[in-house]
C-alpha cells in the first residue's frame, strides 16, 4: 500500500469577542457536466488547508506554506494538535490504495486577506474564507477535520495564554 504524508493548519483569528478560523472550498471539478451541475447544488465542501509534505520539509513547515498558499494567509505556529490517519482508493492515474497521515498544527493568524490566492491555487482551491469556530464543527464536511478542531477549541480552553 502506498503511503502519503500531509501537514494542515486549523489558523485562528480573534474579532471582538469571536475566535474564527481559516478554511478552504476545495475545487473539485468532474469531467462529466452533468455530475458537476449536480455537486454544484449539492452541499459545499468546506475543508482545512492542507497538503503533501515536500521532500526535505518538515510537517510543520508544510502546514504554515499550505496556508499561505491555500488561503493566502501567513500564520505562527502554536502547537501541534494531533495526527488523524486514514486509508482511501485514489480516483486518478493507478486507482491504488493509500494510507495517508495528515498532521495538523494550531496556528495564530498573522497577516494578509483571506482568498487572496495565485491563479495557479485556483486550480485546487474554489475558495477560502473565514469562519466562528464555534459553527466550524457543524460546517466542516470531513470528520477527522472536525475532530481536529475539537482539539484546538481544547486548546483554547486550557491555554489562556493565547487569548
Amino acid at each position: 500500500m502506498v503511503r502519503e504524508f500531509s501537514a494542515g493548519g486549523v489558523v485562528l483569528r480573534r474579532t471582538q469577542d469571536v475566535w474564527e478560523i481559516a478554511v478552504i472550498e476545495p475545487r473539485k471539478e468532474s469531467s462529466d457536466p452533468v455530475r458537476s451541475a449536480k455537486k454544484s447544488a449539492a452541499k459545499v465542501t468546506l475543508a482545512l488547508p492542507k497538503g503533501l509534505v515536500d521532500p526535505g520539509e518538515k510537517p510543520d513547515q508544510t502546514a504554515l506554506r499550505e496556508v499561505r498558499e491555500e488561503t493566502g494567509l501567513t500564520a505562527v505556529l502554536i502547537a501541534k494538535l494531533t495526527d488523524i490517519k486514514y486509508v482511501y482508493v485514489r480516483t486518478w492515474g493507478d486507482g491504488q490504495r493509500v494510507f495517508k497521515i495528515v498532521s495538523f498544527f494550531l496556528l495564530r493568524y498573522q497577516s494578509g486577506d483571506i482568498d487572496n490566492l495565485s491563479e495557479a491555487m485556483r486550480i485546487e482551491v474554489r475558495r477560502a474564507l473565514w469562519l466562528p469556530l464555534s459553527d466550524s464543527v457543524k460546517k466542516l464536511s470531513y470528520r477527522g477535520e472536525r475532530d481536529v478542531v475539537r482539539r484546538a477549541q481544547k486548546y483554547l480552553e486550557s491555554h489562556a495564554e493565547v487569548h
